[in-house]
């Protein structure tokens, strides 16, 4: 697409048909396709101030509001200060929309919470029963005991918890995936919610919808279903860029006939180059394509190809960087500077490059998983990172305040109603938690770093934070290594979660940073709606190590495999499919030049193949 367009009018007609749908009086539900960089928050943000300025006031006097889920809490402050913290406006993640609807359904819970820990007990004593002795079973044993107690103790609980953003340890909170897993079975189960629902928002957006939890996506399109005239939902997204498992597979094909479906088509980020090249890549896929912004530069794309076999990809890395330099003129691609987003594309091998991969690597082979590892959510994440973590670092800053809020915060040492009961004796209580940072302080800043298991047993035996569920099991000394045998118990929490306790402290560190954007390395789940101006996408299937993804399949350097022709025939999501999508995103992240570093086995015939595939020209590979 070479035609110049007017960016003020060329997205008009898809901004005007959302206006159309949002109204209170005669709504209608819509699915817009909104490739990368095309401003999609700015549609929903303009679109949301002109339902106000219309029939602001029925909302009003209603109390009615409308509900927009985002996908990360940095995108709910966006959109919540460019619409001015309007009050008829409520914006928040799934997770915290999906606790406004249970919170004080407390019966209920309890109910799905009795039947959901009943099942899972039953499917860890199946194991057990199979299993042999060894360190697995004995956290079986323990995950068994601690499930059970939670069960019998349901009944004591007057009032379930939750907390969005944290790790909801108590023994009245509930986890992240079961609020999702409630939510969705209430909403097809309780006819009564699905009315609140309705009734307390007539008007439901999300963003990001084609990474939306399944089950939620479909509880939610059967709402619309049941009430087409009284509910209108309005999924903003673009399903090439789905990047999580738990997404809804096929999402534009669940579209009812009668929703509108407006596109556009803009790609207000990158330049030329880029826009060309990314909509070769899923020209195979659904075809959609994207036009530039008439004043977009030229831009600049390079790949690189290299051996496999070379053992320093740091240098590879450089070398691409350097060229750069030289193809651009622009000096923030000098290596080491810090001003280069290079992408991964897998996520083992941003943690090998950054410094977290034992931590990281332990967690992300168990796949139920990896959702809450991606975003630091996942149970027992938060305990290292959140509390751990943040009394380390300002152990490590000498800083008294942030170590007296880091403890006071969460620490049962300084609980209020422990505080008060010791009365006279408050200063020893003081004392004790002194003490514990003192060799917390003392654990962590060694020549030689403690491991999580380490750090984890401390902090049990002084009491220092409370033990989250998921971890008790490894509080306990267990039998030494080799005294019985291991099982292999990848396919488990426990058995991730024991893998991931050998790491050393400092990993957690490093991760957080990933996993909250502030390092100069990334993946396509870390860079949603992000865009940078030097964009750096390394290439190794190899190195991934994993099947849900091949560059060689995808470039047609390597044969589709049985399953890879069963999931197409079935028309299921293929590993060919998801390498697309990822590298999609990535790509289309560059504002200004895009350098693709890419391991080979045999560069000749990658290089050959890409250039058959049409998606660069021959000057713009270069082999290193």
């Amino acid at each position: 697409m070479t035609d110049a367009v007017d960016d003020d009018l060329v997205d008009a007609a898809a901004d005007q048909m959302i206006g159309q749908c949002l109204d209170l009086t005669a709504p209608r539900s819509f699915f817009l396709y909104a490739g990368a960089g095309s401003g999609k928050t700015r549609s929903l943000v303009s679109a949301i101030r002109d339902l106000c300025e219309r029939q602001g006031r029925d909302l009003s006097l209603t109390g009615r509001k409308i509900a927009i889920i985002t996908y990360t809490n940095a995108a709910c402050d966006e959109i919540v200060q460019r619409l001015e913290f309007d009050p008829r406006i409520d914006v928040s993640t799934i997770h915290a929309f999906a606790w406004s609807m249970l919170r004080g359904f407390d019966a209920d819970i309890r109910t799905w919470l009795d039947a959901n820990l009943l099942a899972e007990i039953a499917e860890l004593e199946e194991k057990q029963a199979k299993g042999r002795a060894g360190k697995a079973a004995i956290e079986r044993a323990q995950s068994i005991e601690s499930k059970t107690r939670r069960r019998e103790s349901l009944g004591e609980i007057v009032r379930f918890v939750y907390s969005p953003t944290g790790d909801n340890r108590t023994r009245d909170s509930l986890n992240h995936a079961e609020v999702i897993a409630m939510t969705a079975a209430f909403l097809k189960e309780k006819p009564g919610l699905r009315r609140l629902l309705i009734a307390r928002y007539p008007i439901l957006l999300i963003d990001e919808s084609q990474d939306t939890a399944r089950r939620l996506m479909d509880a939610l399109l059967d709402v619309q279903a049941a009430f087409p005239e009284e509910f209108c939902l309005g999924l903003f997204g673009d399903t090439m860029q789905r990047i999580y498992a738990d997404g809804k597979v096929g999402l534009a094909e669940a579209i009812p006939e009668n929703w509108a479906r407006p596109i556009k088509v803009m790609n207000h980020r990158c330049p030329r180059r880029v826009v060309t090249l990314i909509n070769k890549i899923r020209a195979d896929d659904d075809g959609q394509e994207q036009k530039w912004r008439s004043d977009a530069p030229e831009g600049i794309v390079r790949l690189f190809v290299a051996s496999e076999a070379i053992p320093n990809k740091a240098e590879v890395e450089a070398a691409a960087a350097t060229r750069m330099v030289e193809l651009t003129g622009d000096e923030g691609w000098q290596p080491g500077e810090g001003k280069i987003k290079t992408l991964a594309l897998e996520h083992m091998m941003s943690a090998r490059r950054f410094g977290f991969e034992q931590f990281f690597g332990s967690l992300y082979g168990y796949e139920a998983m990896r959702t809450g590892l991606l975003d630091g959510t996942g149970r027992g994440i938060g305990f290292f990172t959140r509390e751990v973590l943040r009394l380390a670092t300002a152990l490590a800053a000498g800083d008294r305040f942030a170590i007296a809020a880091a403890v006071r915060q969460t620490s049962p040492l300084l609980d209020r109603q422990r505080l008060a009961d010791a009365g006279e004796w408050q200063h020893e209580e003081l004392a004790r938690a002194k003490v514990a940072c003192d060799g917390l302080q003392a654990l962590l800043f060694t020549e030689n770093p403690p491991t999580l298991r380490a750090v984890l047993r401390y902090v049990a035996e002084t009491n220092l934070f409370e033990i989250p569920e998921v971890l008790q099991p490894f509080v306990p000394e267990g039998p030494a290594d080799g005294a019985v045998e291991l099982e292999d118990d990848a396919n488990t929490e426990t058995g991730a979660w024991r893998r991931a306790l050998d790491a050393p402290f400092p990993e957690t560190e490093k991760y957080d940073r990933y996993v909250r954007g502030v390092s100069q390395f990334d993946t396509h789940q870390g860079v949603k709606g992000r865009e940078f101006p030097r964009v750096m996408v390394v290439i190794s299937d190899e190195e991934a190590r994993g099947f849900l993804f091949s560059y060689d399949k995808l470039i047609g350097t390597k044969a589709k495999s049985k399953t890879d022709l069963e999931n197409e025939a079935a028309g299921n999501d293929t590993s060919i499919a998801r390498t697309r999508r990822l590298f999609y995103v990535t790509c289309s992240r560059a504002e200004e030049s895009l350098a693709i570093v890419y391991y080979s086995d045999n560069p000749d015939a990658a290089r050959a193949a890409l250039v058959e595939r049409g998606w660069f020209g021959e000057n713009e590979i270069e082999t290193l």
